[in-house]
């Protein structure tokens, strides 16, 4: 199984595929802003920053694909983004399941001055919405645990392609 997961992440494809489950995720979020007017909070910017984090990694090992460097370094990025985003759809889903006057989120995306999301797209990045208010269900449950299912689908099936370039490099030398 992980050979044939290496060889499958030598595709440019695969990468391709990532990069589209990423873009649909960052569209769904813009749906769920614009056409269901939901606003979104500054725990959704901090995972829409992950999700971004993946698409970056998706085009990472899309721009070359077979040199193993390349596939490291994207799957290095998939899976801190997607850990990110763990931690964050964790913390997120924690606010609304068990909200408290004590646990809140920023009232303002504090990202870096040099990666100032929020000031130059606005309309993506720009926090307006209460962390701790339940906005969306589906099959009974919260948006954040949904993000939470995907961030760790995202990690297992990352660590997967990691440990596929790291076994098989040991496999050769032997």
């Amino acid at each position: 199984m992980l050979s044939a997961l290496r060889h499958w992440s030598q595709s440019r494809f695969s990468w391709l595929l990532l990069a589209l489950t990423a873009i649909g995720l960052e569209g769904a979020a813009l749906y769920f802003q614009y056409g269901m007017e939901l606003m979104p909070c500054v725990m959704c910017v901090y995972q829409r920053i992950a999700v971004l984090g993946i698409l970056v990694a998706a085009l990472i090992g899309f721009s070359s694909p077979k040199l193993t460097l390349m596939r490291m370094a994207g799957s290095f990025l998939w899976l801190y983004a997607s850990y990110r985003g763990i931690e964050l759809a964790w913390e997120h889903t924690q606010l609304i399941l068990n909200p408290s006057p004590f646990a809140t989120c920023d009232f303002f995306v504090t990202l870096p001055s040099w990666f100032a999301l929020q000031d130059w797209f606005p309309a993506v990045f720009q926090a307006s919405g209460d962390c701790s208010v339940s906005q969306w269900r589906f099959l009974s449950l919260e948006m954040p645990q949904w993000m939470l299912i995907i961030f760790s689908a995202y990690f297992i099936v990352g660590l997967l392609v990691l440990i596929s370039q790291v076994t098989s490099s040991f496999s050769k030398k032997d």
